[in-house]
């Protein structure tokens, strides 16, 4: 089974003083394959980054490099389908790295995704179901 993840799981799992580390470390480590849209390792790194901590990125590459997170890029279907979100909900507004998040989810046909934005997610209606499953 795959989990595609939004960069706010992410970076709560690899923040212990985070008050929803428990709940997204547990997730991660429940066995699910995690999967990352690559924009949301930039994220990761630059919010991390701007908070003072190097190491959140640090975790996060070896993580990439022992092959217990899988990094998805982006195809060309998948830009126009962020593209087309970010039209379609630019009242939000959806940010980039979401509408990548839930393209890719698209793409991989996964009926749940792995963020804390409740907001931006459950208002969209991915192409495959009627709403995602939102977890933790």
């Amino acid at each position: 089974m795959t989990l595609v993840c939004d960069s706010s799981v992410v970076l709560a799992a690899l923040n212990r003083r985070d008050p929803a580390h428990a709940r997204c470390a547990n997730l991660l480590r429940a066995g699910a394959v995690t999967t990352l849209p690559a924009p949301v390792v930039v994220e990761v790194d630059w919010v991390s980054r701007s908070r003072g901590s190097t190491r959140a990125t640090d975790t996060l590459l070896a993580s990439i490099c022992d092959g217990s997170v899988i990094v998805v890029d982006l195809d060309g279907e998948d830009y126009r389908r962020v593209l087309i979100l970010q039209q379609e909900y630019a009242d939000l507004p959806l940010e980039f790295v979401d509408a990548a998040v839930i393209a890719v989810a698209e793409r991989l046909e996964q009926t749940r995704v792995a963020t804390l934005d409740h907001r931006h997610f459950g208002v969209v209606r991915p192409r495959h179901v009627d709403a995602f499953e939102l977890v933790p």
